[in-house]
């Protein structure tokens, strides 16, 4: 098999020892004869779907990181281990998409230099192992955490786009290798399937617009307003989650809402706490090790002021953001207590900022007396009660009738037949479509979305007209003037047909200008086997 030209004998040689792990020189190959088998070809084919393979999953990775600080609080409540998962699964995951990638570069080069694709048994014994790894991760991804495939799904109307040019600009440049394949193999029926196929994808890419849809995809003038922020727990990236810091830190990200978690104490005490148990965000191991494993409503309000709620914030760092806290916020995080709910109104009060919350644990015996004792402290607080956000269910009418100013945010979509009209829901980002997100601003209806920390969600959302989202990170999305990206219907279509053309284009130009290299190989490669001939006929004679 010729080289082509400009492929030097080292470089081809480079190549054949880091793809089929053998040290031979590229003419020695040649004088082997030694060409590229169905089975070489069908191992090509399986590398290929390795890359892709390991790309879709990538793709994955960066989407459910919105998501993964629950999947590190999950595996807390499992294992009671702390740890940043995200990093393990972006390195892991840049590991298996380099491997997979060095291996098709090197075959694509192999395939320009006219070389044979002899892929040794480490590298196929490797991809079937990176194979299997992104298929156990889809499994489990599939299994425990199914919601993620809608996050995926709604990432597209961020991505489609632009997803659709990148792909469109790859099977492009595959027009090179594959157009030296066909000029080069003497295998028709596998010169025209390819090529079928592959006019086939291309057709695709090209009309893939037509299903793209976006929300971002709209004239300037028709961008609702920006949503308003909700601090999920506060602002658990820059302090300890449900204390009065992050409180504080949220008013100063704008937040127009706290979302916190109440809980009652042994004796009656509303307090502020997440999780079932306070092994995670306090040192109730260090300082009651024999009732740590109790539930947070078996303490009493004495013992709970006892607890330290800011250390776990500083030693655990449950976001990266902990590293860059200055040294007073660090002292500050430190001395932080457990709140009461009391204490938590008042702060609100003065700053000026609502408060939903949900309120723990709702399938426990005493729920109703927990439900009295929330509403006797939030009457004695003196708030506003326009301030105050209800979410939990259960006794719903009670509260409705003992505190009618109170507003009354909904867990679920409304009924068709709803005897009195929703005026707030509250729901995760997956269960609202942009159609149903427009239709409710359209009925005067607020949505809030959560928990949504990436920009490009906030993005998507941003565009579809979402009333507030609840998130992590609100001292990033404070800084979002505009949405990442927002392209009016006419310039996606001028560039859509630019691209198409483009692309149609340098496909042609792949093809005749490989055509016209090979026709020039040739008549030299004649003379060659002729000369070749002649001298094996004299040393035989």
């Amino acid at each position: 098999m010729a080289e082509l030209p400009g492929c030097c004998r080292p470089c081809a040689t480079c190549l054949l020892c880091l793809y089929s792990c053998r040290w031979i020189g590229a003419k020695k190959e040649k004088r082997q004869g030694l060409r590229t088998t169905k089975c070489d070809c069908s191992w090509f084919l399986f590398l290929f779907c390795v890359f892709l393979f390991t790309l879709v999953w990538l793709y994955f990775a960066i989407v459910i990181l919105n998501d993964f600080h629950n999947f590190n609080e999950f595996i807390f409540k499992q294992r009671k281990l702390w740890l940043d998962w995200s990093l393990i699964l972006l390195i892991a995951t840049a590991v298996l998409i380099t491997y997979s990638a060095v291996l098709l570069v090197l075959a694509l080069c192999l395939q320009l230099c006219g070389q044979p694709l002899k892929l040794h048994w480490v590298h196929k014994s490797l991809l079937i192992i990176t194979a299997l790894v992104v298929a156990a991760a889809f499994t489990g991804l599939g299994i425990k955490w199914a919601e993620e495939w809608r996050s995926a799904r709604i990432s597209l109307q961020a991505t489609g786009p632009f997803l659709h040019l990148g792909i469109m600009g790859g099977m492009t440049l595959l027009a090179w290798p594959l157009a030296s394949f066909f000029y080069r193999s003497r295998n028709t029926g596998l010169k025209v399937f390819l090529l079928l196929v592959y006019c086939a994808v291309m057709i695709a890419v090209y009309l893939a617009p037509l299903v793209i849809t976006s929300p971002c995809i709209m004239e300037e003038n028709q961008l609702p307003p920006k949503p308003a922020l909700v601090g999920h727990r506060g602002a658990p990236m820059l302090a300890p989650e449900n204390t009065l810091m992050s409180l504080h830190k949220a008013v100063g990200c704008d937040v127009q809402v706290f979302e916190t978690d109440v809980m009652v104490s042994a004796d009656g005490v509303p307090f502020l706490m997440h999780d079932e148990k306070l092994i995670r965000t306090t040192n109730v191991q260090a300082v009651f090790p024999e009732r740590a494993s109790l539930n947070s409503t078996a303490f009493n309000w004495t013992d709970l002021q006892q607890l330290d709620a800011g250390s776990w914030f500083l030693e655990r760092k449950p976001f990266s953001t902990v590293q860059s806290l200055s040294a007073g916020d660090r002292n500050q995080a430190s001395k932080q207590k457990i709140p009461s709910l009391e204490e938590v109104l008042e702060a609100a009060k003065q700053s000026n900022i609502s408060i939903m919350f949900d309120l723990r644990p709702e399938n426990h015996t005493d729920y109703q007396s927990f439900v009295n004792a929330t509403l006797d402290a939030i009457l004695q607080s003196g708030i506003a009660l326009q301030q105050i956000l209800w979410l939990p269910d259960g006794f719903r009418e009670q509260v409705k009738q003992q505190v009618p100013g109170v507003q009354q945010v909904y867990g679920r979509k409304r009924l068709q037949n709803e005897k009195e009209p929703l005026l707030h829901v509250n729901l995760p980002y997956q269960d609202m479509s942009s159609e149903e997100i427009r239709q409710y601003r359209q009925d005067n209806i607020s949505v809030n979305l959560y928990v949504v920390n990436q920009p490009w969600l906030f993005s998507v959302l941003w565009c579809a007209g979402v009333s507030s989202v609840t998130t992590n990170a609100c001292q990033v999305l404070k800084e979002m003037k505009h949405p990442i990206w927002l392209l009016p219907s006419s310039t996606y279509l001028m560039i859509w047909i630019v691209a198409d053309c483009v692309s149609f284009l340098m496909i042609l130009w792949a093809f005749l200008l490989v055509k016209r290299c090979s026709r020039r190989r040739q008549p030299a490669e004649s003379e060659t086997d002729v000369l070749l001939t002649k001298i094996n006929s004299l040393m035989q004679e």
